[in-house]
Order: structure tokens, then C-alpha cells, then sequence
């Protein structure tokens, strides 16, 4: 990691690193890369030519909460950090010179400073003053673009081009086209004051809004096969998606309110409530005490949050408990002769066993998930059979 004082240079670790000059930028004396690099080796950078500082430290009048933008940064690093370089736009730095040194992998940078991309700096210094490199030995990559320029006006001019780009996400679209109002209002049958973020600028770290993407996922892992079997394109075995593919939940749940089918709206509609329960339960469950699971946030020995890759194999393996009654809603019957402390123990074995210790490898493993059902399909089968017997 490059030195913590203010310097003329600064050395710079890369993982991949490419010059991508065009003619142009031959014609007019600077030089343009594209690369990747480990976190920990951007930390210190400055970003004293950058119109925007980290938001969250900012000085004064100018200090905010956390924004959707570092929630979604700080979601990405907790819970996708080997997706880190995908998801998220990286850094823009500029530098008055550049030596590469391609065997160590390392530039040397003249007057460095990032120009766009402070917030993710910003996150990734909480991140590892928060985490400081843990069991995981988590250091994901980060793009970067690296431009070597003189021209302090051209400098200037783009930090404020790069710093102008407005997004319209997919949550924005859906909330302005209506499509997420009936699943509020039947999440607001059993929980009258929940309003779900139907915007991008309704923000869910202050608690007043529901993280309407992540009712989405936990509802498209409550879903048993014979519902989703109805969805084109879409292995309902495989229920791996529902934990990393969040936009993908999103667009599916979006042509389903739209085109139907009608059954998989119902189900939607009906399970809301339950589905929302069941992530909030498990979320800080207790039960989780003493499974030495070292990615678990605890304080003063309360469990505070699991990782989502941890709970989702358990809140899938619950489909095996919805059903429809004739003529009726959708609902969850788990038998009473399952625990959570054998689903617990069940999901740590897996966690260990087969995810390798690392929660993001345990919510992309399918054998995680198929484990987790395979226990409560024996139990949901011995439960309909009792009830047949009565």
C-alpha cells in the first residue's frame, strides 16, 4: 500500500494495466490507461483536483448521511466483493506523468489525484477500516481509468464532465410506472407503515423506507418450483439467482406485473408479507449464537446481522413450505417439527463444508441451497402426510 503522506508521487499496485491512448491523445501529449487494481493499493490516493469530496466526511454544511449510492457501494463490498470491478464504475485518476514498471506491477504517478470516484474511495476506506483485511483476506479488484496529462484546464474541465452523469435506475422506472404500488399495499396488510423505495433518492438506511429489491429477491426464493415453473428462461431448481441477481429479480417481477402469468402475480401479492418476515427473522437470528461463523456482525454478543449468502440457501429451502389451499392465498406452513436450530445447523455444516468459510461463495452455490431443501422437503412431505393420515 502506498504511503500514508502527502506526496509529489505516488506508487500505484495494479493487477491488469492497458494503454488505451487514441491518436488523439498521442497528437495533444497524453497518454490514457485502462487497469485494475487491488483496493488496499488506492486508499491513499488524493483527490484534491476532484469537484467532489467523500459526502459522508465532507466538512460543514456540506456533510450527508449515506446516500443510495454508498449503500449500494457498501451492499457490493459486504456482500459481493468478488463482483466489485463489475458493478461498480471505479475510479478516474489523472496524473502529470506515469512510469510503468510492468514486471512488479506498479506505476510510479507524478501529482496524482482522483477526479471521479471519491465516494467508492471513501467506501473502501470504511470497508477495510471496518473489516482490515479479515478471515476472508477480501481485496477486490477496482477499475480505474488513468489519464496523463499537463493541462491543468483539461484537468479541471474533466472532473466536472465526469462528475455530471445522472443514472435513472431500475427501481426509479418501476415506481414511476406504478408497477410497485399493489405490492406495498399488500406488504402494508400486515405492516401498516411500511412503504417500500419506489426511487432511487428514498433511502432505507434511516428506516423509513423498505429495500423493495431485496423483498423482490427473498419473494423469488420463497417461490416454489411449480410457481416459477411458470416463468420463460427460468431454472426454478436453481435458485442461486435470487441472491445475485438483483436487477435480474427486479426486471422478472417487473414483466410479471405486467404480462402475468397471473398466478405467479398472487403469489406475489400473497407471500409479500411473509416474505419480508422471514428475511427480517433470520437476518439477526439469534439462534446463530455460538456457530463460531466468523462473517456474522455480532455486539456484545448479540447478533446483529448474518450475511445475505448465508441466509438465502435457508429462506429458499422455506419453499418447500408454501402452498395454496383450495379456493384460497398463498401461505407458509412450516411444521412445527422442524427447528431453526436444525436449519442452523444444517446451513453452518454447508457454510463450512462446502462454501469454504466465505458467505458470497455459499449464496452462489447451488449444492448449498440444494442441501438446505433437500431437509425441509423430507420434513414438508412427512408433515403432508400426517395431514392425510388425519
Amino acid at each position: 500500500m502506498a504511503s500514508t503522506a502527502k506526496q509529489e508521487s505516488y506508487t500505484l499496485e495494479y493487477r491488469v494495466l492497458r494503454n488505451i491512448s487514441a491518436p488523439e491523445d498521442d497528437a495533444d501529449d497524453r497518454k490514457v490507461y485502462t487497469g485494475q487494481a487491488p483496493a488496499s493499493s488506492l486508499l491513499d490516493l488524493e483527490d484534491d483536483e476532484n469537484v467532489r469530496e467523500y459526502l459522508v466526511e465532507a466538512k460543514g454544511k456540506q456533510k450527508h448521511s449515506p446516500t443510495l449510492v454508498h449503500q449500494a457501494i457498501r451492499k457490493t463490498l459486504r456482500d459481493h466483493p468478488d463482483q466489485f470491478n463489475i458493478l461498480n464504475g471505479g475510479l478516474v485518476i489523472v496524473a502529470r506523468s506515469a512510469t510503468v514498471d510492468d514486471a512488479k506491477k506498479i506505476v510510479r504517478l507524478e501529482k496524482p489525484s482522483i477526479i471521479n470516484g471519491s465516494q467508492t474511495q471513501g467506501e473502501l476506506k470504511r470497508f477495510f477500516n471496518d473489516h482490515v483485511k479479515d478471515e476472508t483476506g477480501v481485496d477486490p479488484s477496482v477499475k480505474f481509468e488513468l489519464i496523463i496529462t499537463k493541462d491543468r484546464d483539461l484537468i479541471a474541465e474533466i472532473s466536472i464532465a465526469r462528475n455530471f452523469q445522472n443514472d435513472v435506475r431500475a427501481i426509479s422506472i418501476a415506481g414511476r410506472r406504478g408497477q410497485l404500488d399493489e405490492l406495498e399495499s399488500a406488504l402494508q396488510a400486515v405492516y401498516p407503515k411500511a412503504k417500500l423505495r419506489k426511487s432511487e433518492t428514498d433511502l432505507t438506511n434511516d428506516g423509513e423506507y423498505i429495500d423493495t429489491e431485496k423483498l423482490i429477491q427473498v419473494l423469488f426464493a420463497i417461490l416454489p418450483e411449480e410457481v416459477l415453473d411458470k416463468l420463460d428462461r427460468l431454472d426454478s431448481a436453481n435458485k442461486v439467482f435470487t441472491y445475485s441477481q438483483k436487477t435480474r429479480c427486479l426486471k422478472l417481477f417487473q414483466n410479471v406485473v405486467d404480462n402475468g402469468p397471473v398466478e405467479v402475480y398472487e403469489a406475489f401479492m400473497d407471500l409479500a408479507p411473509t416474505a419480508w418476515g422471514l428475511y427480517e427473522k433470520w437476518k439477526s437470528h439469534q439462534g446463530f449464537k455460538g456457530t463460531r461463523i466468523r462473517s456474522i456482525t455480532r455486539e456484545d454478543g448479540v447478533i446483529v446481522e448474518v450475511p445475505d449468502g448465508v441466509i438465502f440457501p435457508i429462506l429458499a429451502a422455506h419453499s418447500a413450505f408454501v402452498v395454496k389451499p383450495k379456493k384460497s392465498a398463498w401461505v407458509m406452513r412450516k411444521p412445527d417439527a422442524l427447528t431453526d436450530a436444525e436449519l442452523i445447523d444444517v446451513a453452518k455444516q454447508a457454510y463450512m463444508e462446502i462454501a469454504g468459510s466465505n458467505p458470497q461463495t455459499m449464496g452462489k452455490s447451488k449444492a448449498c441451497y440444494s442441501t438446505l431443501h433437500q431437509i425441509t422437503s423430507i420434513f414438508a412431505r412427512l408433515a403432508k402426510g400426517g395431514s392425510n393420515r388425519g
